[in-house]
């Protein structure tokens, strides 16, 4: 898969490639207390996320949503979509992104999560 990045760059506990060929990826991403990762959609993929260790919470924007997940369920966003992930409460959490066929972009979106 071919990855570009517009002013996004994670800082967070863990970031494990599980598995990657030309039209899949999955990755397991481990946030601490506090971390996040922050607004951001992709162009052409879907992500979906499945809880590991949560809970952990997925918000969208446009349209607005809030999916607080418990270890083993799932949500996808689809392309074009604005999200923000953390643990709930900013507590910690660990989820599996599946990613499929397309360019994988991260495109960082300004502002609040509370907006």
């Amino acid at each position: 898969m071919k990855e570009t990045s517009r002013g996004f760059t994670l800082d967070i506990a863990g970031y494990e490639k599980v598995m990657e060929g030309a039209d899949m990826r999955a990755v397991v991403l481990t946030l601490d207390q506090g971390q996040n990762v922050p607004w951001h959609y992709h162009s052409s993929i879907t992500d979906s996320f499945v809880c590991l260790k949560g809970p952990m919470v997925v918000e969208t924007r446009a349209p607005r949503n809030t999916y607080v997940l418990n270890a083993g369920e799932r949500c996808a966003v689809p392309p074009m979509t604005a999200h923000y992930v953390h643990g709930q409460n900013d507590g910690p959490c660990q989820f599996m992104v599946l990613q499929g066929a397309g360019e994988y972009d991260n495109v960082l979106v300004g502002g609040n999560p509370e907006l």
